[in-house]
């Protein structure tokens, strides 16, 4: 066994062989995403006031967390194409690349456990939600169930919102502030994915995961275009449309998880006709206003704004 000591992907090898187990997450991190949803977290520590020396070891453990369940969610959900490149899995297998999964969650643990007594207990709570929150969404595309706007909201709040609450509440486990932020943070994960919904169909270049100039290179239209309808997946656009009297030919698209280009692009024009991509626009806006109306009333976060500024692309 090797002493502890620093690799490129910023984990510490505990054995000869961490680098090799680790290829598949060391793979995901090649071509970085735009890191939008970094930005809002790191913001809360206006509130904070914590050194930047614990803020980068909070968001280093949450960007494990993310990119180590990206290895999880690409073979749940069959993408092929992340960030341009091909998808982990289907360079190094699914075996392989769920160890590898584990493995970082589990280095990620331990170094929560150096942060404070009490960071593995508070992950856990939350990682249980977005664990319940993404196999809720998939129960819903296994079994073609189209759920109610007020159960997507709740699932995207489980899923994508906890996701934000972890790094939140780790930099508040570490700080002097008693104010409660949790509503806040769970609309803005909520707006996050309802944004992420609107863009997938409409203005793909605006998604947090959309590959650089470099990567789009190694990338098909096939591939990156529309990938939620590929997936199956019921996003807000689609449940809207479901409940319009032309409803059932955006589901039986929808069922066919369709790689055709042109089908998806028949079904976008569907999805504007219907007015389902303008009523997620005017959520959008409804959100985007709810949150900094929240934003002013817990006393102001110019950072935070900014970060809500940079979302408004779609």
């Amino acid at each position: 066994m090797e002493k502890s000591k620093e690799c490129d992907s910023g984990i510490y090898r505990e054995s000869y062989m961490e680098k090799e187990l680790l290829a598949p997450y060391t793979h995901i991190l090649k071509v970085a995403g735009k890191r939008l949803r970094n930005k809002i977290p790191i913001a809360f520590n206006t509130w904070f006031k914590l050194p930047q020396e614990k803020i980068n070891k909070i968001m280093e453990a949450v960007d494990m967390v993310y990119n180590g369940t990206l290895l999880i969610d690409d073979i749940q959900d069959n993408t092929l194409v992340r960030r341009g490149l091909p998808s982990a899995h289907c360079v190094y297998g699914i075996p392989f690349t769920l160890n590898s999964s584990l493995q970082v969650l589990t280095i990620m643990l331990q170094k929560l456990l150096e942060l404070h007594p009490m960071a593995a207990k508070l992950f856990s709570e939350n990682f249980l939600e977005i664990v319940r929150g993404q196999g809720t969404e998939l129960y819903w595309r296994e079994h073609f169930i189209c759920p109610t706007e007020e159960k997507y909201d709740e699932m995207n709040k489980q899923k994508t919102g906890h996701m934000f609450l972890i790094s939140v509440r780790l930099m508040q486990l570490l700080s002097d502030s008693k104010n409660d932020y949790t509503d806040l943070v769970l609309t803005i994960g909520l707006y996050f994915q309802l944004r992420d919904d609107y863009c997938n169909l409409i203005q793909q270049e605006a998604l947090e995961e959309w590959p650089s100039e470099a990567g789009k290179k190694n990338a098909t239209n096939l591939d990156i275009y529309c990938e939620d309808l590929t997936e199956g997946k019921f996003t807000l656009p689609i449940i809207h449309a479901a409940q319009t009297s032309d409803g059932d030919a955006i589901l039986n698209i929808l069922r066919q998880r369709t790689r055709d280009v042109a089908l998806k692009k028949f079904c976008v024009a569907e999805l504007q006709r219907l007015g389902s991509l303008k009523y997620t626009r005017d959520r959008l806006v409804h959100l985007d206003k709810h949150i900094r109306d929240e934003i002013n009333r817990l006393g102001g976060n110019a950072e935070l704004v900014a970060a809500m500024d940079e979302l408004l692309t779609w």
